[in-house]
């Protein structure tokens, strides 16, 4: 692949931008949403279909999130079909010598971008828009990338998948202004490590797959693994930002049930899916029973024989002094100076190197094949070595299959 350039082309952003003429909503309050606001949750709506969010928006809502799985959903209904070849024109108009999957990054780009100013233009909301999942190991594009975003708006939050090169591109991001949405977490040792060297504006537990991830592999009911790394991982960002060293804030992710509504309420943000949103609306509970739940000790019971520690369940709301430890160390990089590598080989000389393992090509096509939840049987002796981390598994299970959805929606523009 050839240099992204550093903003924007002047004829891409001019079709991007053309067009987009969104009737902004008039939203209503909701006295549930308003007290989950007093409680201190920002809510935002997990979401890229435009007229399911129109019927559930309030106007407590601040942002709307989408991803490469969402965004894929659009696509394929055809909405953007005929200007798919618009935007390709105006690259090449730019960029004469550009083919391949470079054309194809491009549009892809176009295609958040655009998606994303009309989200923003019908709700008046901030929106988290996805990199290309090509440039979850690029950092100098993902920078690029993310720049261009923020020259086309001022509402857009970028997202950047838990990588090294993540850590350091989301780094860069937040030190030029621009606010990023780490995305990919599934621990409060990740998010610890995240808040303590990139310094993101928000970083993700992804709670639903944990406890689907519980329940489907036997070990217990499912209940609690997600909530409970999701306060942890929220205790330790409050501790780090009492302490000056990150101002960084909990996105609860990948929510199920309209309870964990109520159960997770006072969590710095939700980002809620329009089913999760629909139920807790259609089934409310009474305002005055919602109260600051971020001090509930929330614990799984386990099944007959299941070790946690063993499992790598532990691990997930853990963060002990050891790796608080290599964290500091690691605060202290230089990200303008620092590789991906160099921040890996630091963890693993600490000690802590489960949580970015090194994995062969097989590992990581067996990983893919297993789809978003990785299977305990064959990661067992790994997670119990301590080889690997649950948290990393999850996390580079999440990635490859994002890269999935990404690699559908690249076929429909290469289609057009």
């Amino acid at each position: 692949m050839t240099d992204a350039p550093a903003l924007a082309s002047t004829k891409l952003n001019q079709v991007i931008r053309e067009g987009v003429s969104e009737a902004p909503l008039d939203a209503l309050a909701n006295p549930l949403w308003a007290r989950m606001r007093e409680l201190g949750t920002e809510l935002w709506l997990d979401t890229g279909d435009m007229d399911q969010a129109a019927t559930l928006w309030s106007a407590e809502f601040t942002a709307l999130t989408t991803n490469n799985t969402l965004l894929n959903m659009e696509i394929q209904k055809g909405i953007y079909d005929q200007w798919i070849p618009l935007a390709a024109a105006a690259v090449r108009e730019d960029q004469p010598d550009i083919e391949g999957q470079d054309l194809v990054l491009e549009i892809a780009f176009a295609l958040n971008a655009r998606h994303g100013l009309r989200l923003h233009e019908r709700f008046g909301a901030y929106v988290s828009v996805e990199l290309h999942t090509d440039l979850a190991h690029d950092v100098e594009r993902s920078v690029a990338y993310g720049r261009r975003y923020a020259s086309l708006c001022d509402h857009f939050i970028v997202k950047v998948p838990l990588t090294p090169s993540g850590l350091i591109a989301a780094r860069r991001l937040e030190d030029e202004g621009i606010p990023v949405n780490f995305t990919l977490g599934f621990s409060a040792r990740q998010n610890h490590l995240v808040a303590r060297f990139a310094r993101p504006s928000w970083v993700n537990v992804f709670m639903g797959r944990l406890n689907a991830y519980a329940a489907a592999e036997g070990l217990g009911d499912g209940a609690w693994v997600g909530e409970r790394a999701t306060l942890a991982s929220q205790a330790t960002l409050v501790e780090l930002r009492e302490k000056g060293l990150c101002s960084t804030r909990q996105i609860g992710a990948s929510m199920r049930s309209a309870e964990q509504v109520a159960t997770l309420a006072g969590l710095d943000v939700f980002t809620v899916p329009c089913g999760v949103t629909a139920g807790f609306l259609a089934d409310p509970p009474a305002v005055e029973t919602l109260a600051d739940r971020t001090g509930e000790d929330y614990r799984p019971t386990w099944a007959e024989g299941v070790d946690p520690v063993a499992e790598g369940l532990e691990e997930l709301w853990e963060v002990d002094p050891g790796f608080q430890s290599a964290c500091d160390r690691l605060a202290e990089l230089d990200p303008a100076t620092v590789t991906a590598q160099q921040i890996v080989d630091l963890l693993h000389d600490a000690g802590q190197g489960n949580l970015f393992p090194r994995l062969s090509e097989a590992e990581l096509a067996a990983i893919a094949d297993e789809g978003k939840l990785p299977k305990r049987a064959r990661w067992s002796g790994d997670l119990a070595s301590g080889r690997c981390g649950l948290d990393a598994l999850f996390t580079l299970a999440g990635l490859l299959a994002f890269t999935k959805d990404q690699a559908a929606l690249d076929d429909r523009i290469r289609g057009l």
